[in-house]
């Protein structure tokens, strides 16, 4: 998320910072507030009296064996196998420590499974004869593969970002605890999916980019074109969901989860999956461009504002255009079974793309993108303002009382270049060279074999 640098950003000046402050610290209220109001207090129990018990076990032997021929197979065939059976020691539950039979897993997505495999067996009672049961495999054991990946990665990104990268591991932490104990409990409770996810978007957007990136005038400067941006996107999803007609039900988990919980709000739950999806690419570009232009700032502090506007706009642009095939990737990614089914309906494309399934998929990829083309000039207009605002004020020495102390080189912090007099560096361009008294050729372009070292 954004970019990284061992030199920390030059300090904004007190009257800067006071005017992020001003601007940061009601937000961050208004957004606390918004959050107790809407925080869920009567979250709707899960019934979990029909779930099967689950336990877990370890495969100690499998036996395959030929299907026996079934009625409902053509010219008495066997039936789709495999078939035999497997033996399971029982790690917990009633049974510890015993060994059951269990039928070898069958039909479409069961599991394959071999001697020493972990996996997790569900009780079935007979409902002629409660004090009858048996077990059958679901599914294998994830648990230790998922840590260890998760350790994996945690490491990789502590190795390589050092104790930044530990504040975005906490970071991620932050968000996941914002989701899980807010956003989706506040949606299953009834509450308003648009309202709730752009209260919980600004939690995290706050949480994760100062706690990632410090409370610096930079970090604010992000924050606020984050918080601009995801605005925008709301209102530009209202508006295209609208003009659409799109109800939220285009795909069969949001008809499952209507069936289940049907006081959810489908078309703002999609609504809020699009605010959700674009906070974790706009904070990436909101970052970038506050960084590039500091980092222009300091690497040529006689760059005007607008100049500094358009280099970071340009920087922008070539991670807009990289970033929106990501997004789209991404989106038909996530929906390749669904992509792979429309593509062999017989229906005609026009009709597919303009289906309820394919419809809402373009508008979010769409309402996006726009949030994200419309967060480079915003941060980075607000970026270039905070910058030259601070370089305006290092300049006067603190608002001197004129005479020679207005004249007196202001001090340059440690390891930046210092600021050329720009008379002087006119005077040094536009001056004759000693034994060359033209540096263009005949065509009126520099000679490109002319020596470009100069004495300053």
């Amino acid at each position: 998320m954004g970019a990284d640098h061992n030199r920390p950003a030059p300090s904004a000046p007190p009257g800067v910072r006071r005017i992020l402050v001003a601007t940061v610290v009601p937000l961050v209220v208004v957004t606390v507030v918004a959050a107790l109001l809407l925080w869920p207090r009567d979250s709707p129990g899960v019934d979990q009296g029909t779930d099967p018990p689950r336990y877990h076990g370890t495969v100690t032997r499998v036996v395959t064996e030929a299907c026996p021929p079934t009625p409902e197979t053509p010219e008495g065939g066997s039936a789709a196998g495999p078939c035999g059976t497997v033996t399971v020691k029982v790690a917990d539950g009633p049974d510890t420590g015993r060994e059951v039979q269990t039928p070898v897993p069958s039909g479409p997505g069961a599991p394959t499974v071999a001697v020493g495999d972990e996996i997790i067996l569900v009780e079935l009672t007979d409902p002629a004869d409660p004090t009858a049961s048996s077990y059958n495999i679901a599914e294998h054991q994830r648990g230790k593969p998922l840590v260890w990946l998760v350790l994996l990665f945690a490491a990789a990104i502590v190795a390589f970002g050092r104790w930044r990268g530990l504040a975005a591991l906490a970071g991620l932490a932050a968000s996941f605890a914002i989701l899980l104990a807010f956003v989706l409990p506040g949606i299953s409770a009834g509450g308003s999916p648009l309202l709730i996810a752009i209260v919980g978007a600004a939690l995290i957007m706050f949480v994760v980019l100062y706690l990632t990136h410090g409370v610096t005038a930079q970090t604010s400067v992000a924050v606020l074109g984050t918080l601009g941006s995801l605005v925008l996107t709301g209102v530009l999803g209202t508006l295209a969901t609208a003009a659409t007609h799109l109800t939220g039900y285009g795909s069969e988990d949001a008809t499952t989860l209507s069936m289940f919980q049907a006081d959810v709000d489908l078309h703002g739950l999609l609504l809020a999956g699009i605010i959700i999806g674009s906070l974790g690419v706009l904070d990436d570009v909101t970052v970038t461009q506050a960084a590039t232009v500091t980092e222009l700032a300091h690497a040529n502090p006689g760059l005007s504002r607008l100049q500094l506007y358009r280099a970071a706009t340009r920087v922008g642009r070539a991670h807009i255009a990289s970033t929106v095939n990501t997004i789209v990737l991404a989106y038909a990614g996530a929906s390749l079974p669904l992509l792979l089914l429309l593509t062999a309906d017989s229906r005609s494309v026009t009709q597919i793309l303009t289906s309820e399934f394919l419809a809402q998929e373009i508008v979010r990829s769409a309402v996006a993108t726009l949030g994200l083309i419309a967060a480079v000039p915003l941060t980075t207009a607000l970026a270039a303002l905070v910058t030259t605002a601070g370089r305006a004020t290092a300049r006067t020495g603190g608002g001197g009382d004129g005479g020679g102390a207005g004249d007196e080189p202001s001090p340059t912090p440690e390891g930046s270049r210092p600021v050329p007099d720009r008379a002087e560096a006119l005077r040094a361009l536009t001056a004759p060279r000693a034994g060359n008294t033209s540096s263009a050729t005949s065509t009126g372009w520099p000679d490109p074999d002319r020596s470009t070292d100069a004495t300053w």
